[in-house]
Parts: C-alpha cells; structure tokens; sequence
C-alpha cells in the first residue's frame, strides 16, 4: 500500500496490495447496490425531511411572535434551535453532496441550495467537498484537521500558542458558522500569499453579504415583526439561542468524526501513488462514528455514520445506517478498527485529544492511551486472499 501510516505502530502493515484492492472492490459492490436500489423510498425521505424542517421552524417563529410568555418562548426556541438543525445536518449538508442529484429535481439540487448558514455554498462546497473529502486527515493538505489552529498530531512541531488551542476551540465551537466562513474564505493562504487578490476579494464580499442576510433575517427582521406583541426582545434572544445550539452541537458532531483517539492521521507524501482502495482504506481509519439513536442519526445528519460517509459522501445519508453493518464487517475481517462510541464517549474522547496536544510531547506522552490495534488473523481474511497468499508462497 502507498499511503503508509507514519506512526510507529501501523494499523495497516498486516494488508498486502492485493488485500487493499479486494477491499476496494468490496465497497465499490457496497456502493453500487446502492446506486442500484435508491429510488422512490429515498426521494419521499428527503422531500419529507425538508417539509418537517420548514413547517417546524414556521411554527416555532409563529410561537416567538408570543415569546413574551415563558410557554411561547421555551418552545419556539427549542423549536427553531431543532430546525436550524436539521436545515444544515441532514438537509443543507448532504444535498450540497449532491446526494440527491440523480433526483434532478432543481430544488433539491447541489448545484441550486443555498443553506441557511454563514459560509456562501459554493466556498463551503470547494473547501468541504472538493478539499476535505479528497484529503482527508492528511496534514498540511486537509484543513479541517485542526482549521488551523490546533495541533492535532504529535508529529505536529509544539509551540506556546497551542497551549490556548483549549480555549480557541471553545470558542470556535460557540461561534462555528462564522469561523467555517472564514476557512473557506482560505484567509490563512491569501496572507502566506497563495491566494489572488482579486479572488479573495469576491470571495469576502460573498461572506460578508451571506453573514448580513443572515443576522438581518435573525437578528431585525423576526424581533421586528414580534415588535407590536411585545416580543422583540424575546425573539431576538431565541434566534441567539438557536444559533448557538445548532453552532455547539455542529462542532460537536464534526469533532467526534475525525479527532477521538484511534483515528489516524497521514503525512502529505503518504498519498503519493494513491490507488482507489488506498483512499477508501484511509476514509476507514480516519474516521470515527457515534452510537445512538435514530433520532440522533437524523440530528447529526447522519453524519453518526461518518466512516460510511467519508467512504460514499454522494450516497443518500438515509442509507448509511443500512450498510454500516457491512462495513463494519468488512474493517473486522481486515483487521482494521472501526472507531465508534456514544456521544458523550466520543465528544470527551475529542476533548482529550485537544486538551492533550495542546502540551509539548513529553507532558503529552504521560496522557496518551493505550493504542487500540487489532492485527488480523489470516483465516479472517477472504479465502480468496488466503489462496492467493498461499500460492505465492508455494511459488
């Protein structure tokens, strides 16, 4: 395999090439049933996703118009904290996947949504879609891994500033719409200058319109119109809320897919030569999923599967939870680990992990676990590569 593990103890050196490209052909099967199979079923569950959303935060709005009681206000908060949600997670996210373009149906299309979220969709699509999909935990290429401020390997050379990388996460987490905008505006490359300037500019003129279409449809328009029910300060304070829930609870949900510990990370000449089964191999090991709920699921937009996701980001989210078990599998008999988890395991796992690097090395060494490698048995693997091996030996 070309793209080696650059930690001492590698999860993978027990997989030969042609054990990488069975299990490239196992899920390319896996996807193509997929593809095969979506229809009717998968579009009535997107289209019915979409009405609850909207109807749920026309409700909740309809309450803050009468938020001035405590009744009003506690549920059209929850409500509309519920909705911008699942607007972003489930709906906004995966249709900007195009998921559901094979619908063509223009309104549910990546190419046509706008979500109600700080970053303009075609920045958030280049830098999610086209960046952190293709470069997955490699550092120095995938962006997302540590935003660029944190350290998120101990490979990663420690200096000061990462000791307030605790605090700057928390505070990335309570404001993430408009840190996301500010990455995919790539800030950090326009000043190492390698982005046009003329480019940054329109770029940073989308962001700003984006973020002032936002806070005036939160933040003036709703409290105004709840102004002559002597609800506009209420009002204000439930879209805060509500925009704080769906930031906290994003972040939370994004951290747990790639920062618990026994996710891997990968060095930029890793990917060098990489094969299709080489990526598929890294989508597995550097990703982590939540154990939960279907509710849980749904509110995370299915991103609870985020290893199955990483693995088909084009496949309806709805379908994830149905070929997990297949996936699953296929890391047991290949000797990888599958790292999934409740929610407040994962999410603390995260945590740790920020905490943890924030130190030099050496402090650092003292609180890192136990490395969790499983190291396959040849008669786990498919009799197929036992023949091959066997012959190869013989010969």
């Amino acid at each position: 395999m070309t793209a080696l593990q650059k930690k001492e103890t590698n999860p993978i050196a027990h997989l030969t090439a042609y054990d990488i490209e069975c299990l490239g052909k196992e899920l390319d099967a896996i996807r193509e049933d997929v593809i095969r199979e979506r229809g009717a079923s998968d579009a009535a569950y997107i289209r019915r996703t979409i009405d609850v959303q909207r109807k749920l935060e026309l409700g909740s709005r309809g309450l803050l118009l009468f938020s001035k009681y405590k009744p009003a206000f506690v549920l059209g908060t929850v409500g509309l904290t519920v909705s911008k949600i699942l607007e972003n997670m489930e709906i906004g996210h995966n249709v900007m996947h195009g998921q559901w373009d094979w619908m063509r149906d223009p309104k549910i299309h990546s190419t046509t949504w706008e979500w109600d979220n700080a970053s303009p969709a075609d920045l958030w699509k280049h830098s999610h879609n086209e960046l952190h999909h293709t470069y997955t935990n490699v550092l120095g290429r995938d962006n997302d891994l540590g935003y660029g401020i944190m350290r998120v390997d101990e490979d990663q050379k420690w200096a000061p500033f990462y000791l307030g990388q605790p605090a700057w996460n928390f505070i990335n987490a309570c404001f993430f719409e408009y840190g996301i905008a500010a990455y995919d505006l790539e800030i950090g490359k326009y000043f190492a200058g390698r982005k046009d300037k003329e480019r940054f500019k329109t770029d940073g003129r989308k962001v700003l319109n984006k973020i002032r279409q936002q806070m005036t449809k939160d933040y003036v328009i709703h409290p105004v119109l709840a102004l002559p029910l002597g609800s506009a300060r209420r009002t204000l304070l439930a879209n805060y809320i509500a925009n704080l829930g769906r930031n906290l609870w994003t972040h939370s949900v994004i951290m747990c897919g790639h920062f618990p510990e026994g996710v891997e990370t990968f060095t930029k000449t890793s990917i060098d030569g990489e094969t299709r089964g080489d990526w598929y191999l890294r989508q597995m090991i550097g990703s982590a999923n939540i154990d939960g709920s279907n509710a849980m699921h749904i509110a995370t937009g299915n991103l609870s599967y985020q290893i199955e996701h990483h693995l088909f980001p084009d496949l309806p989210s709805n379908r994830y939870q149905e070929i997990s078990p297949k996936i699953r599998d296929i890391c047991e008999r290949y000797g990888l680990q599958y790292v999934t988890g409740p929610l407040h395991k994962q999410v603390a796992s995260a945590w740790g992990k920020v905490i943890r690097l924030s130190l030099p090395n050496h402090i650092a060494a003292k609180f890192a676990p136990v490395p969790r490698r499983s190291v396959v048995e040849p008669t786990a693997l498919p009799s197929r590569l036992r023949d091959a091996e066997e012959t190869s030996a013989a010969a």
